[in-house]
């Protein structure tokens, strides 16, 4: 995500005014207070959007945020926000609850009631802006789940960590058929950690279902290199038999032994191609990527980008010998 205000460029006395704007005029009118003289203060942001989902990637010195009793009140459409902390610590604080989000961890919290947002260390953190009616979720579910820490305790909010990192940072998803295809499921993904966090069993199974499919993906994307990748393993993983595991990839138009193939002929293709392409033999290259057949692994390859691995490893690192 591009920068689309960076402070120090900016002469010291105009700071706070220009970041209080641009925070009120993308994100959502809060009061924001800025511990440090104005010619410490350093604020870099960056903003994106994926349909109605609004994106925010900050990067600044320490700052306290604060949503007000009367900022609360503004006639303005509800909305409910993810803060998603990068490096560092933060505390969101809202219906009498407070929260500490270390790397990877996240929070909701809603326009319509009061919160504060502390970062003493700094802010690393990107913030997600969904409108209420979107997530169609219970007022009382939601103020249930405001403040809560969501993310190694709750596999679902682990997913959504790794999905909404992803999402921020890419540029090409926030882009035209790209950002249409994962509206629904962005919205999906939430409202499944919101509901499973309250443990509403009832609400939780349509969306749980509807994420699905992009939950085996992941999985399978972080277990590429296993070479007992199976589908009993990742059906058994996700609590679902294998013809049910099956019947979910083909919604989505996915083999299961092609998709796991393609993916890894690509990381192998990007290893071989990398700087310490040369450091290891091809065959052992393609054996970290589950491919225990060198033999196979070749053909395979060469059917994939109509050169060997070799030979593709060879082009890639003319310039080494």
């Amino acid at each position: 995500m591009s920068p689309v205000l960076d402070t120090a460029s900016m002469a010291p006395q105009d700071r706070e005014e220009v970041v209080r704007h641009a925070v009120w005029e993308s994100v959502v009118a809060v009061d924001i207070d800025h511990p440090l003289p104005a010619e410490d203060i350093s604020v870099r942001i960056g903003l994106g959007a994926v349909g109605p989902l609004r994106i925010c990637s900050a990067r600044a010195t320490a700052v306290t945020v604060r949503r007000t009793e009367r900022l609360a009140r503004k006639d303005e459409e509800p909305l409910v926000f993810l803060g998603l902390q990068v490096t560092g610590t933060s505390l969101v604080v809202q219906n009498g609850r407070e929260c500490l989000l270390g790397p990877g961890d996240f929070a909701v919290y809603e326009s319509v009631s009061p919160y504060t947002l502390l970062f003493d260390e700094g802010v690393d953190h990107h913030f997600f802006r969904f409108p209420r009616a979107a997530l169609a979720l219970p007022e009382r579910l939601l103020r249930d789940v405001s403040a809560v820490t969501l993310g190694s305790g709750n596999p679902v909010a682990r997913l959504a960590s790794t999905y909404f990192s992803h999402l921020a940072a890419s540029e090409e998803l926030q882009r035209g058929v790209h950002a249409d295809a994962v509206v629904e499921p962005s919205v999906d993904l939430l409202r499944a950690v919101l509901t499973s966090q309250h443990g509403d069993s009832a609400r939780a199974r349509a969306p749980l279902e509807a994420t699905l499919g992009l939950r085996i993906t992941q999985y399978i994307r972080a277990h590429l290199a296993d070479t007992d990748l199976s589908a009993a393993r990742i059906a058994a993983a996700h609590g679902i038999s294998v013809r049910h595991l099956y019947a979910v990839l083909s919604r989505s138009g996915i083999g299961l032994g092609d998709w796991i193939r393609a993916r890894r002929l690509a990381e192998c293709r990007r290893e071989l191609a990398g700087p310490n392409g040369r450091l290891r033999t091809v065959a052992a290259i393609g054996r970290s990527w589950g491919f225990v057949d060198a033999t196979h692994f070749s053909k395979v390859f060469k059917q994939a980008y109509g050169v060997s691995p070799r030979v593709w490893r060879d082009q890639n690192h003319r310039s080494d010998r």
